[in-house]
């Protein structure tokens, strides 16, 4: 057993599987309604997979192998099942030509072969993926921290919504989300990991935003990677520290956890984009499609990012394990223990 399974003592699910079903099409209508109409984002349909070799695809951490295959049509010409659509959305609010202040949102679903199970994490990933077009001067932590508020009330609308269809779930969640910088997490707690960090910083406040992602910390580690060629996390915003991006993380209750449902930020510029190319070795993307694009500044400045849905299903509806919301493939001991433990994952 390679993966890492939270068993929670006596678990019992709050909702049965015909609830539950219901309860995910509450959250996922109110959330995407509610998305739209805060941040004034259109739908569009997202592509499942997109061509090799052109930049479009989201590199994650760079060692995640994409999914692929060729296409007899043309050529053997090989095409890749989406991580997220990080870069795509940019280039789709060029080609919609979407004015500032607005922007779009879509139906993620991708495939992550090299992801490691656990109660989190599914090799099938589904998230809305949302991107809005800004000006030079929104590029600030000022315009982060306001969007990230922005969606941190969603959530909050959420849970009230969840508790008056489901009076057994209760609302958790505080007033107001919490804002900390990577390095400021770092001081805090020096002797511990950035998961640590996070575990400790999560549990007290309950809500989290945890800027500047992907950059190195003054100990010379980061607190998690990030790819160099969306998020800008070099960037010099307050207080002299980097980092125009974050994830929003709240306390799970159900698994005792850090529990991350959205990795979001502002997007590079070219400035920083030939920066963060340059610290991660990866100037030879300056050649491909949408990077040569965006350098010759024909990409709108935007923010953006995703949210997984069936991790704010799983939160919102006390689910101890992914597998609860979503069909996937899980290892045959995984199913095992789940089911001793009361947990009934789908597959």
């Amino acid at each position: 057993m390679s993966y890492n399974l939270i068993k929670p003592k006596n678990y019992f699910p709050l909702l049965d599987l015909q609830q539950t079903e219901l309860g995910i099409k509450l959250v996922k209508d109110f959330f995407q309604h509610n998305l739209s109409s805060e941040l004034r984002l259109r739908r569009i349909t997202a592509p499942l997979f997109v061509k090799q070799g052109t930049g479009i695809n989201d590199d994650l951490n760079g060692i995640e192998r994409p999914v692929t295959f060729p296409i007899k049509e043309m050529n053997e010409t090989k095409a890749e099942i989406v991580h997220s659509l990080a870069k795509w959305k940019r280039l789709a609010l060029a080609q919609l030509g979407i004015e500032s202040g607005f922007g779009i949102y879509t139906d993620m679903n991708a495939l992550r072969p090299d992801e490691v199970f656990s109660n989190i994490h599914s090799i099938y990933v589904d998230q809305w993926d949302w991107e809005k077009v800004i000006t030079n001067n929104d590029r600030t932590i000022a315009f982060l921290k306001k969007t990230v508020t922005s969606i941190y009330d969603i959530l909050k609308r959420i849970e009230y919504s969840v508790y008056e269809r489901f009076p057994q779930i209760k609302p958790i969640l505080p007033e107001e989300i919490t804002f900390f910088h990577s390095e400021e997490l770092a001081k805090m707690y020096p002797s511990l990991t950035p998961r640590e960090r996070e575990t400790e910083a999560a549990k007290k406040h309950k809500a989290i935003f945890i800027i500047g992602i992907g950059a190195q910390l003054a100990d010379g580690n980061k607190h998690d990677g990030r790819a160099p060629d969306y998020d800008d996390w070099s960037t010099i915003g307050e207080n002299g520290l980097k980092g125009l991006n974050g994830d929003i993380v709240l306390w799970n209750t159900v698994l005792e956890q850090a529990f991350e449902i959205s990795s979001m930020g502002i997007r590079v510029d070219k400035k920083a984009l030939l920066e963060q190319l340059t610290i991660e070795n990866a100037n030879d993307r300056k050649e491909l499609f949408w990077h040569k694009l965006l350098l010759n500044e024909q990409l709108p400045l935007s923010i953006g990012g995703g949210i997984g849905q069936s991790r704010t299903c799983m939160f919102f509806l006390r689910k101890a394990h992914i597998g609860e919301i979503q069909a996937s493939i899980w290892p045959e001991d995984m199913i095992a223990e789940c089911k001793k433990a009361n947990i009934p994952i789908l597959f």
